[in-house]
């Protein structure tokens, strides 16, 4: 789906005058890790510690915010949406880092954004933003696993990463699926309008259960909401299958499985039974149809959300939570007239055409009308938004007037069930290429969404040799939470 032709690496870091390595470690700090080897305590253990210095720790219990969402929306901008025309502009860098748009002035005093994002800044007092997430991965398999998971891709910057050990961990969205369950007879974690892949159709790691197993995976819903006949075709009939005709199979299907005790007894052949008991309600339970029965919704509110792909999928989103959904994971898809060298958010060329004609109107169109919506409806303090891509784009404008792929520095943001409106955490440098102050890395962000649902980051997950393995080694983001 994307094009990777136009791929860049950043700088590597270098020694400062004098003072530190590329990694930040000062030359005095290098010479004690050679005496705390001796007492056992090496280059990690400092790392960890330093880490765990600088990070902004919550007590779960200290915070209003723990537990404080109910469910939560993850709207993922598949390609990596810039920095600099939404979040994060940079109105007096040089134009080929600036760019030709412009900003606006949003609800949050100080706050600008791009000038595409109208609707948007009116509800930033609702908006927490994060100036300076960070994976330094450059490749969207690999980084956007990180961003997924919570943990990062083994190697960085691989293009095209598969799924499979070694980088299995479980994504946030079947992790929340496996600690709060199935509340009703939908899935507890729902990815829809498809899933994520690159061009050639390589989908790419970090979007199921892993190693977790697949009663955790979320479901993924392959479907077009905008359409006229608009149907689910993983759970709706076939139009020659009435219900009572179901239920004859139904009855079948459950003679055979008592003539063939021995088979059902083995866990592969529970786990199909499960799996197919859980079809054939969402078939048959008013739960799962009236969720998708986006055609209740008045007019007013279907063209409130955009009467296309991403507007009516995150109206679905709005549904899904409402009928009992912890978790809804909407992605950006590729559109009908996008090619393979910018295609979705990936803006390698065109960058401001294609922000101005295809990408900004409708995602700030339904975006914004879906925190307005949540808040009529009195959802908003309970169900956590996060708006989120796999990395940015690179400060300087390219020849093809477009921005490249750039994991140094970029912006996300959340609002809802714990979050704290107007707030505005980290900050990148002049032009927008690296973080200076806040850094974020996509471990906190995991472990920011875990607490605002009610899970501490240490909560123990079992793999499959029964060893204890914490869902998150990160830390919530304090500054952006209530």
């Amino acid at each position: 789906m994307l094009s990777f032709n136009h791929c860049r690496t950043g700088p590597r870091g270098t020694v400062a005058h004098g003072a530190t390595l590329c990694d930040g470690i000062s030359r005095r700090e290098w010479l004690r890790i050679g005496g705390l080897s001796a007492l056992g305590i090496g280059l990690p253990e400092l790392m960890q510690a330093r880490a765990n210095a600088a990070s902004p720790v919550l007590s779960a219990t200290a915070s209003g915010s723990f537990g404080k969402a109910k469910a939560c929306i993850v709207l993922f901008m598949l390609g990596g949406p810039p920095q600099h025309e939404t979040w994060d502009p940079k109105p007096d860098a040089p134009n080929e880092i600036r760019g030709d748009l412009g900003t606006i002035a949003t609800a949050t005093p100080g706050l600008h954004v791009g000038e595409l994002m109208p609707r948007t800044a009116k509800l930033t007092d609702r908006i927490a933003v994060l100036r300076a997430m960070a994976t330094d991965d450059n490749a969207h398999s690999s980084s956007g696993y990180w961003m997924l998971t919570g943990y990062p891709h083994t190697p960085k910057n691989s293009e095209n990463a598969l799924p499979g050990a070694p980088n299995d961990w479980p994504s946030i969205a079947s992790v929340v699926r496996h600690l709060k369950g199935d509340a009703t007879s939908l899935p507890g974690s729902v990815r829809l309008p498809e899933e994520i892949w690159n061009t050639g159709r390589i989908v790419w790691p970090g979007q199921d259960a892993g190693w977790l197993g697949d009663h955790a995976d979320p479901w993924l819903i392959d479907c077009e909401p905008h359409k006229k006949d608009f149907r689910v075709p993983t759970i709706s009939l076939p139009a020659d299958i009435s219900t009572d005709r179901l239920l004859a199979r139904r009855t079948l299907q459950e003679t055979m499985n008592r003539s063939l005790d021995a088979l059902h007894s083995t866990n592969s052949a529970q786990r199909w039974a499960v799996w197919q008991n859980k079809a054939i309600d969402l078939l048959r339970t008013n739960t799962a149809q009236r969720a998708f029965a986006i055609e209740q919704e008045s007019d007013a509110t279907r063209e409130r959300y955009g009467t296309n792909r991403f507007g009516q999928s995150v109206l679905l989103a709005r549904r899904l939570v409402e009928s009992g959904v912890s978790l809804v994971q909407v992605n950006w898809t590729r559109g009908d007239a996008d090619d393979n060298v910018a295609p979705a958010w990936d803006t390698h060329a065109k960058n401001s055409e294609r922000l101005k004609n295809a990408l900004m109107p409708p995602m700030d169109q339904a975006y914004s009308a879906l925190l307005e919506d949540l808040e009529q409806r009195g959802l908003l303090d309970e169900t956590l938004v996060v708006w989120m891509g796999e990395f940015g784009r690179s400060p300087k404008i390219n020849p093809s007037g477009g921005r490249d792929h750039w994991g140094h520095v970029f912006s996300a943001a959340l609002a809802g069930g714990g979050v704290q409106g107007g707030a505005v955490y980290g900050r990148s440098d002049r032009q927008g290429g690296f973080p200076i102050e806040g850094r974020v890395e996509p471990q906190d962000l995991s472990a920011t969404i875990f607490h605002c649902l009610g899970f501490a980051p240490e909560t123990e997950l079992r793999d499959r040799f029964d060893r204890p393995l914490a869902i998150s080694k990160g830390h919530p983001i304090g500054q952006i939470l209530t």
